[in-house]
């Protein structure tokens, strides 16, 4: 099982690790770590690059979250006696995955704040959970016009409707609920520079055009 688990860890990590904001940028022939907010995330290169390349690597970055989940569960079929700890597996790629995207070595640790990759890691492991998120998110988006704000609501959101799964037996097992708190706790801390920015009343709108 050790070598199942270093596999799961090891590829969820390289997955969330592939900096598709820094290639993008390159791509368009700039680094975005030297222009506006300096983060890879999607929500920098939209101010950047503008809406195609945003949304493409939004799209991109969620999707690795979700792949990793996806390839876990495919390594857990075909490990004899693994099938068992399927969640405890999707968990742990979703979690590495995260980290990789936060914490990229190709770009010496300095990466994304986890909002969309999360997103496709949650997608994959609590397909309802991800749609409760979403719609927080847009709610939040759509009154506020703050990315930032949108995203650390829905991050505090998570573990609130986990519980309710829980509770309504909709999901399986309280390990999802402590995975949902320390993905929360990695997507606020990863937006404490917002948090300063906003304190500051110079965190940036997206206007409604």
């Amino acid at each position: 099982m050790w070598l199942l688990t270093l596999a799961v860890l090891v590829a969820g990590y390289f997955f969330g690790s592939l900096p598709n904001g820094y290639l993008a940028g390159r791509l368009a022939g700039v680094d975005v770590r030297q222009h506006g907010s300096g983060n890879i995330g999607a929500t920098n290169i939209l101010r950047v690059l503008g809406k195609s390349w945003g949304f493409s690597v939004f799209f991109l970055d969620a999707l690795k979250g979700f792949l990793s989940v996806r390839a876990a569960l495919f390594l857990v079929t075909r490990v004899p006696g693994a099938s068992e700890y399927a969640e405890f597996y999707a968990i742990l790629a979703a979690a590495s995955c995260v980290l990789g995207h936060s914490f990229p070595v190709w770009l010496l640790f300095r990466g994304g704040k986890g909002v969309a990759t999360s997103a496709g890691a949650i997608l994959g492991v609590m397909p309802i959970a991800a749609i409760a998120i979403f719609l927080v998110w847009l709610l939040v988006f759509q009154t506020t016009r703050y990315v930032s704000v949108a995203s650390i609501t829905a991050a505090i959101a998570l573990p609130l409707v986990v519980a309710i799964l829980v509770q309504m037996g909709r999901t399986q097992g309280v390990v999802l609920l402590y995975f949902s708190i320390a993905m929360t706790a990695i997507v606020v801390w990863r937006h404490r520079s917002n948090f300063a920015r906003l304190r500051a009343g110079t965190e940036q709108r997206f206007n409604r055009k």
